[in-house]
């Protein structure tokens, strides 16, 4: 039969073909053409035999095809043919389908979604045919019957497309489904159904099926929904990140665990690397995927940045065209993310309100700790984005060659933040990909070697980092290194010194390196500039300080050491001691030579040798040698003779310029410091080794010479030096000039002996006496220099030189010393103890107290982590069985403790009369226990006691000292914003502030409230009101930051309308906490928009924060317009906020205008008929800077009204009503204040013209307040 047909169909016309095919049974055609097909036979031939004697012109012919198709479709699924017969079988259904009329294209369309709806497909190869049925459809112009209706081809195919997507969809098909669509002509919202479909079997498929659906659904979004896709991919990925990062950090066992870590990650990266390669196709979806980010960003920067959206960004800036707008948006989220940090951690308020989320800066962390899973993709933007927050974020101003940079305390700005951020993001970079490292550490390098003017420290200590994690790998990249050493006679020296002292690790494992190194630093030895010299003595105390000599002592001041292991993996650099000794030996050769160069390279030859000595103890004789044979050259040997050193010697006269050539002070100060650390740590391990006592002798001539020159500097009197008080001190001669550096080298050596007799004193009486002695002279001598100076009244004059009292002898003291000044303070009362003494200059008391604050503040500043021991330390008990209970005693409670000790002293000096009053001690107190408070836990007991008992003291103590007031005002704000908002109390003060200063009308007398006794007359301006002005401003910054966060929710919110609805309902607390605050500012600033404050800075910062406050104001309003739709109006205490500004405030905002105004123009007319010219000018500088505010303040109210205006319309609410709008803008020419003007004075016309009509047209608001 099947011949049959074929050779029908080899005929020219199909009519007997066609005759043939009908003559047989239903069932014939199928069961051949299935028997044909499955015993691998080719099956083609014969199917296309039948369609050329099956024409769609006639219903059989139709019906028969369609018969074919279905036994074809089942054929192909049931998995019985060979691949390439099924193929070709599909291909000619392909070819033939578009000649079916649309009725039995529906019905075979219809076929195909019962089957996927079912799940009764096998192996899904007839879906193929599925997109050509639905593309011949949306051809077909005519009607066709689908369901109970009537509808076009296209709209046909957008019905099937909907019941195909809103069905069940085998897990196995959803690939090929998605796929499909891409050969089917979509509208955009037909894209919308099939993206939403796919999306949605995300999380019904394994992971490893989801990167080729993101393919497909990538291919799919250049029809449309780019946004969709791109919004459903990353919120997917972030939230099984965030299931991941749960599972993981919690006790879950192992096996519970959905995803493998390893797996996870691959995943994402081959996801990140299809929407890269999308992008680069079809950069409209890279514009959407920066646009999404960024607009999710405006309210909150943490709403859709995650780590795998992050990872996603960095890729992209693979591509030119993104790099910079993707690397900024990074940048800006960062900064953005540390800001709301530090507004968080300083505001209870807020802290109550917003739930703690992570960051922007610990999800870029863990981006790079991910890229571990082969991210090669994310490596170079994380390095771009490294480079760029160190480089915009780093360290900025530069004084004396020294940068100047914040404490590192809890409270670091933002910026340095992100400088630290940027330094770990490369530094763990690093650590993971290989093949980033010679670019990062080449980067390094030159950054620190070009911008030599500007602070590069922060590139130092990442330098330092980066060495110390892995000094042998850096090998590979020594030539960078030895690059960067051809420049260090350009550098300046705090760079260089910081430069080597970085790598120095990799001296110990680089033979070449180290050469190098050495023949830079020789050159440079004799280089013309004396920052070069200088360079070379840094960089050769550093060397002679790190490789230590056979028999060295061990010290734990050692610097960062390499293990064994690292040391022995090259043969070539294993250093060994006998090597370090000669190499240490010439060294000291080229040093010595430096003992004839200029007085600011042998410094530094005296400031390091000590350092070498301790790490390096088997150099002690040849350093020893040279310092003693170098002090022989200014020492008189005769002990007869007085004074016992040659100064003259140690000064250089050129011409008429004189300088120091030798430092002798340094010089014995060296000797000293060296002395003492040889007596205490060489000798006690050389006793009893006789051979070497010879060649050690000069240890005890050393000492004789320091003890011979102690008892002749006793002896001498100033005369003795030629600085007695008759002396000339000045800088412009040239004794003078000598006078003043010989001064400064005796007070210098009277230091060093201060300190050696300390040290070898065993607290002997006599030796106690020596020191009293040597400080007396030092006291003389400071007396003079501090007088002659006086009386010269030059900036040179002024400058004192560094003490050479090493921290040792003043830790030594400062701890004896502390523990008295602690008992002593807070044991003898001040008055007791000035009663009896009336010397000039400050009190004992007032100095201990001094004394104590500086070290509070110093320990906070820069021991954080020390501050248990140091308090510890402080609490004395006698029993040491105490010891392990103290362990467990909190900071809180050790700090709260001391503060009740100052607490005391406060009250004590406060319960004394006004006249007896301290202000001194006071400000000092308050500075202590603002210092202390800030340790304590704002959760416990104890600060709640120290917030009431500040408050307290607010209330009953009345001092008219402004700085005082200022101090314990700033104390209690301090801790308030800490607790809880200020709003009320802000609230409370400004009454009392309108209170002492009286009313802009003078007609109405305010009646005194008292909250604070501490504002009074004398303090309430400017202290007080700018001091809550201030505060004010912070209340409205933070509510203007949470206006923004509900902003920008709403603005993602808008998805769909359900989720819009219900998105409000979460705000509500936040929104009645804004517009409670909002409502209390509003009554502060009634308040003081009535007081008449003194003209000044009071004027100009309530007019600017009024400004702010109406900007705030407008702000929540504009929210409400976006939400007011889908939330069905507006709250009720919206209403009354709106009704409440209407009422108190705008009115007498105009009316506080006319006031100042009024001010400035009564200022004019008294200041031009009396005053000079000059003071004219300076009064009329001042009025200008005042009123120069009040336009914007007019421009803000009149915002807000506009945008009450829209939202009275978009509500039904009418808002307006409690408003009166105001006319003082009807700018009308009055001719008789005009004529009187004009009389007055012609010149000014203009601006009395203004200032007179502004004044005789805020009547109104004024009239209203004499009402209240």
């Amino acid at each position: 039969m099947d011949q049959k047909i074929l050779s029908l169909a080899a005929e020219k016309t199909a009519d007997k073909l066609q005759e043939f095919l009908q003559t047989l049974r239903e069932g014939d055609l199928t069961n051949l053409l299935q028997n044909q097909a499955v015993k691998g036979k080719v099956a083609g031939a014969l199917l296309r035999a039948i369609f050329k004697g099956s024409p769609c012109s006639e219903e059989a012919g139709t019906l028969r095809r369609r018969k074919i198709y279905t036994c074809c479709i089942q054929l192909v699924e049931s998995g019985d043919l060979q691949k390439e017969i099924a193929s070709e079988i599909i291909g000619l259904l392909m070819l033939e389908a578009h000649h079916f009329p649309g009725p039995l294209l529906v019905e075979l369309a219809n076929e195909f979604i019962s089957a996927v709806r079912e799940g009764s497909l096998v192996n899904g190869k007839s879906l193929e045919l599925l997109p050509i049925i639905l593309t011949a459809l949306a051809t077909k112009k005519e009607n066709l019957a689908y369901g109970k209706g009537v509808l076009s081809g296209e709209e046909c195919k957008k019905q099937l497309i909907n019941t195909l997507c809103s069905g069940r969809w085998d897990q196995q098909y959803v690939i090929q489904l998605t796929s499909m669509f891409k050969d089917v002509p979509l509208t955009a919202e037909e894209v919308e159904f099939v993206v939403e479909k796919a999306l949605s079997m995300f999380s019904k498929m394994n992971l490893q099926e989801i990167p080729p659906l993101v393919y497909q659904l990538l291919v799919l979004s250049s029809k449309g929904s780019r946004k969709s896709v791109l919004e459903g991919i990353i919120a997917f990925f972030s939230a099984l990140d965030k299931q991941h990062n749960e599972e993981q950090s919690g006790d879950e066992l192992l096996d519970v665990v959905t995803v493998p870590s390893g797996e996870l990650r691959h995943v994402e990266g081959t996801i990140i690397l299809h929407i890269v390669f999308a992008i680069k196709l079809d950069y409209e979806l890279g514009r959407e995927l920066v646009k999404h980010l960024k607009v999710g960003q405006q309210g909150d920067s943490n709403n859709n940045l995650s780590p795998f959206s992050i990872a996603l960004l960095l890729s992209v800036t693979r591509i030119q065209r993104f790099q910079d707008q993707v690397l900024d948006l990074l940048k800006t989220s960062v900064v953005k993310s540390f800001k709301d940090l530090q507004l968080l951690q300083g505001s209870k308020f807020l802290q109550n309100l917003v739930p703690h989320r992570s960051y922007v800066s610990t999800m870029i962390l863990e981006v790079v700790k991910n890229s571990v899973h082969s991210w090669d993709h994310v490596t170079q933007g994380l390095v771009e984005l490294g480079f760029i927050l160190m480089d915009s974020y780093g360290p900025k101003k530069v004084l004396d060659g020294k940068t100047i940079e914040t404490s590192p305390s809890l409270s670091r700005m933002p910026n340095q933040h992100a400088c630290k951020l940027g330094a770990n993001i490369l530094l763990e970079t690093f650590k993971i990909h290989e093949m980033i490292r010679q670019e990062i550490l080449e980067q390094v390098l030159n950054r620190v070697v070009t911008r030599a003017s500007s602070p590069i420290s922060h590139f130092l200590d990442l330098l330092s980092n980066i060495v110390m994690y892995a000094p042998l790998v850096l090998q590979s990249c020594s030539s960078k290194v030895t690059e960067a050493f051809d420049y260090l006679s350009f550098l300046p020296l705090q760079t260089v010194q910081r430069l080597l002292k970085a790598v120095q690790p990799l001296l110990k494992v680089s033979m070449s390196m180290r050469d190098c190194l050495i023949l830079v630093l020789r050159k440079a030895m004799f280089a013309n500039q004396l920052d070069a010299r200088k360079s070379a003595v840094a960089g050769f105390l550093l060397l002679l300080k790190n490789f230590k000599v056979l028999g060295s002592l061990s010290s734990s001041q050692c610097s960062q050491s390499l293990s064994v292991s690292q040391v022995h993996v090259d043969v070539h650099s294993h250093y060994n001691s006998v090597a370090n000794e000669t190499f240490c030996l010439e060294i000291m050769d080229s040093l010595r030579r430096c003992l004839s160069q200029q007085a600011d390279v042998r410094l530094m030859l005296y400031e390091g040798f000590y350092d070498v000595l301790r790490r390096n103890s088997q150099l002690a004789n040849s350093v020893m040698q040279t310092l003693l044979s170098q002090l022989k050259q200014f020492y008189e040997p005769k002990p007869d003779l007085l004074p016992p050193l040659k100064l003259e010697a140690c000064i250089l006269t050129q011409g008429d310029k004189i300088s120091l050539q030798e430092p002798l002070d340094y010089l014995l100060c060296c000797i000293q410091h060296c002395l003492a650390w040889y007596k205490n740590t060489v000798i006690p391990l050389q006793q009893g080794e006789e051979e070497e006592e010879e060649e050690e002798a000069f240890y005890e001539d050393l000492d004789d010479i320091l003890e011979s020159i102690t008892n002749r500097m006793i002896k001498s009197e100033l005369e003795d030096f030629e600085l007695d008080k008759s002396a000339d001190f000045s800088q412009s001669t040239s004794i003078g000039i000598k006078n003043n550096i010989c001064a400064f080298l005796v007070m210098g050596v009277c230091e060093v002996l201060i300190e050696y007799n300390f040290s070898i004193s065993s607290f002997s009486k006599n030796r106690f006496e020596d020191i009293l002695s040597l400080f007396i002279c030092y006291k003389k001598l400071s007396d003079i220099l501090n007088e002659k100076a006086g009386k010269a009244k030059t900036k040179t004059a002024n400058k004192t030189n560094d003490s050479l009292l090493s921290m040792k002898f003043v830790s030594s003291l400062l701890t004896a010393l502390f523990r008295v000044l602690l008992w002593r303070y807070t044991s003898i009362p001040t008055s007791v103890e000035e009663s009896g003494k009336k010397e000039k200059g400050k009190s004992i008391s007032l100095l201990c107290l001094e004394g104590l604050q500086k070290i509070f503040s110093a320990v906070q500043q820069f021991y954080q982590p020390k501050i248990q021991q140091f308090l510890r330390a402080l609490d004395v008990t006698d029993k040491e069985g105490e010891e392990r209970e103290d362990a467990d005693v909190s900071v809180t409670q050790r700090t709260a403790f001391q503060i009740r000790q100052f607490q005391r002293s406060l009250l004590n000096l406060l319960s004394s009369q006004e006249e007896d009053f301290n202000s001194k001690e006071a400000l000092l107190l308050v500075t202590v226990l603002t210092s202390l408070s800030k340790l304590l836990e704002p959760s416990s007991p104890q600060f709640v006691q120290m917030l009431s008992w500040t408050s307290k003291i607010c209330k009953e103590n009345s001092r008219e000292d402004a700085l005082f007031c200022k101090s314990l005002m700033n104390l209690l704000f301090s801790l308030h914003v800490s607790y809880k908002s200020p709003v009320i109390l802000l609230r409370d003060l400004s009454q009392d502030i309108h209170g002492h200063l009286g009313d802009i009308d003078q007609d109405v007398e305010v009646e005194k409230t008292n909250h604070f006794a501490i504002v009074n007359l004398r303090t309430a301006a400017p202290t007080v009101c700018l001091l809550v002005l201030s505060q004010a401003e912070k209340v409205l910054e933070e509510v203007d930051w949470l206006i923004t966060k509900l902003k920008g929710q709403v603005s993602q919110e808008t998805l769909s309308e359900e989720a819009s609805s219900q998105a409000t309902l979460p705000n509500q607390p936040v929104e009645k906490a804004i517009i409670m605050q909002l409502g209390t500012l509003l009554t502060f600033f009634h308040e003081l928009v009535q007081t008449a404050l003194p003209s000044g800075s009071c004027v100009d910062t309530l007019l600017k924060d009024l400004c702010k406050m109406y900007t705030t104001l407008t702000a929540l309003v504009r929210y409400y317009l976006q939400v007011c739709q889908s939330s069905g109006g507006i709250p009720k205490n919206m209403e009354k906020l709106v009704k409440l500004s209407g009422s108190h405030l705008t009115p007498l905002c105009y009316s506080f205008i006319s006031y100042v105004q009024n001010k400035s123009k009564s200022l004019n007319y008294t200041g031009e008929k009396k005053e000079k010219p000059a003071a004219v000018a300076t009064a009329m500088a001042r009025v200008l800077r005042e009123t120069k505010p009040i336009p914007n303040l007019i421009f803000a109210i009149e915002q807000y009204e506009k945008f009450l205006i829209h939202l009275s319309k978009k509500s039904k609410v009418n808002l307006m009503q409690h408003m009166k709008l105001s006319t003082s803008r009807d700018f009308k020419i009055k001719g008789n204040i005009l004529d009187m003007v004009l009389r007055e004075d012609g010149e000014d016309e203009n601006e009395e013209g203004t200032a007179s009509e502004h004044g005789g047209q805020n009547k109104e608001p004024a009239k209203k307040k004499r009402k209240k």
